[in-house]
């Protein structure tokens, strides 16, 4: 069995999802032992289907990596700069996704799993933490993401005080490579964008004219879907990433303006005319046996959602290598209940990461995890970590996780949902934006230098408080 050489007392992580798995690991870089529980393969979940660290549940993208003009991407290249194993891992096993970076998820999964069990300062238990951590843990990291226990979750909520930490998140279908009719879907990245990885081909799209996108949307309103146990009857769901089925319920149009928007794309078969909607999938694994469909959670019955989804161009015969599901996600009234440092204002032992924190996403999850685990790290040998500034994507996150930018009245912010790294939660910039003659940009070329000014700013802004780090440290 694995002990520690170092008189240092450990740091205790519970989850070991990607924020988990992020946390541990810049914990021990730290040079601080550290001790992760994940309750798998002891109790398992409603959506995991393995034991490994670090499962990628739904989608295997971690979407944009432009850092240029893209917070996401922005997001990725901070996290790159602090050492992230999950960041590591994803460029390791990454797969062909156009601009995206999207991983092979058994071979991330696995690869973080490998790293964190080799690290002299990890050891990870394989048991569920009932309840409130004990008393005699001194320093914990609870990053159960939004798959936390039951027990752990009520042990929460009476802590708190809060009503509810639950809202619904869908996952989406996927399909084998081999069974997606070619001779109708073709390859082909938005724009012909080439990521990392890719090729600029790296989508199967399926093409809709005006009526089979009728007759789908017909279908999916009349679909039958998963009953809501008596616990779920009232667990809102997160707009960003809402059923395809309930999509189409809020407007016949709402697809074609979101999953299946037509735009960026031609159909070889039929260049001349621009499909009504688009259905894509993107590479799940390395080794392109696998695609997911790109946006499409849904909760519909297993029967009705392959019934439904072989009434798309291309899929008339696809086979599932799963089928979508809905599970219930967990997050805290962060702004109010935790501080600065992601610590729980009533037992400023315990710090929080990950989605059970109120961001959303993968990236962002890690990225919440990556930070919890630098300030806990510091604080048992005794430093300090300076605030980011809130002009970095990691920065704005944290942000928006403590409530600085929610308007707040007597009772506290007016409203807290779980929300990806955007633009929108970064400072204003001020700048006249214009082109190489010296005119003024407006539209879109406007939009695309406010971007560059404020990722331009961000690494400036990283690289100082790197430095600044660096000699405080």
């Amino acid at each position: 069995m694995k002990t520690f050489s170092t008189p240092l007392e450990p740091i205790h992580v519970i989850g070991g999802g990607l924020a988990g798995s992020e946390a541990a690991w810049q914990i021990a870089q730290a040079g601080v032992p550290v001790i992760l529980h994940e309750m798998r393969p002891v109790r398992g979940t409603d959506a995991h289907k393995t034991d490994g660290l670090a499962e990628l549940v739904c989608s295997n993208s971690f979407r944009s990596d432009d850092a240029g003009a893209n917070a996401v991407g922005l997001l990725h290249q901070e996290m790159r700069s602090l050492g992230s194993l999950i960041m590591a891992k994803g460029d390791a096993h990454q797969v062909p996704a156009g601009g995206a970076l999207a991983v092979d998820r058994d071979g991330f999964s696995t690869a973080v799993t490998a790293a964190l069990e080799a690290h002299p300062l990890v050891i990870i238990e394989r048991d569920e933490v009932a309840g409130l951590p004990p008393e005699e843990w001194s320093s914990v990291i609870v990053a159960t993401g939004p798959l936390t226990s039951p027990a752990l979750a009520e042990a929460i909520l009476a802590l708190t005080g809060e009503k509810e930490l639950a809202f619904f998140d869908a996952i989406a279908p996927i399909a084998y490579r081999e069974s997606i009719n070619m001779d109708v879907a073709w390859f082909q990245s938005r724009y012909d964008k080439v990521g990392p990885g890719g090729t600029g081909k790296d989508y199967i799209n399926c093409p809709m004219n005006k009526e089979q996108y009728d007759a789908f949307i017909d279908a999916l309103i009349a679909g039958d879907t998963a009953d809501f146990k008596e616990w779920e009857a009232n667990t809102p769901y997160f707009d960003g990433c809402l059923p395809i089925e309930l999509m189409a319920v809020r407007g016949r149009e709402t697809l074609r303006h979101g999953p299946m928007k037509p735009v960026g794309l031609t159909d070889p078969n039929n260049p001349t005319v621009k499909p009504y909607a688009i259905v894509q999938l993107r590479q799940d694994n390395a080794l392109g046996t696998l695609f997911n469909m790109v946006g499409f959670q849904t909760k519909l019955k297993y029967g009705e959602q392959t019934r439904i989804l072989r009434m798309i161009p291309g899929l008339e015969n696809a086979e599932f290598a799963r089928l979508g599901g809905l599970h219930r996600n967990t997050y805290l009234n962060s702004p109010v209940l935790l501080d600065p440092t992601l610590r729980l204002k009533a037992m400023p032992r315990l710090r929080f990461a990950g989605q059970i924190t109120g961001c959303e996403g993968y990236v962002e999850s890690a990225a919440i995890g990556l930070m919890t685990g630098r300030m806990a790290a510091a604080e048992r040998l005794g430093h300090t970590v300076a605030p980011l500034p809130d002009t970095t994507a990691l920065g704005a996150l944290i942000n928006h996780i403590t409530g600085g930018h929610i308007e707040t009245i007597d009772e506290g912010p007016r409203s807290f949902q779980p929300m990806n790294v955007n633009f929108g939660l970064f400072p204003p910039i001020a700048f006249t934006p214009k082109s190489e003659d010296g005119k003024r940009l407006r539209g879109p070329a406007k939009s695309v230098a406010r971007k560059h000014a404020l990722t331009d700013r961000a690494r400036v802004d990283l690289a100082g408080w790197i430095a600044s780090s660096a000699t405080t440290g």
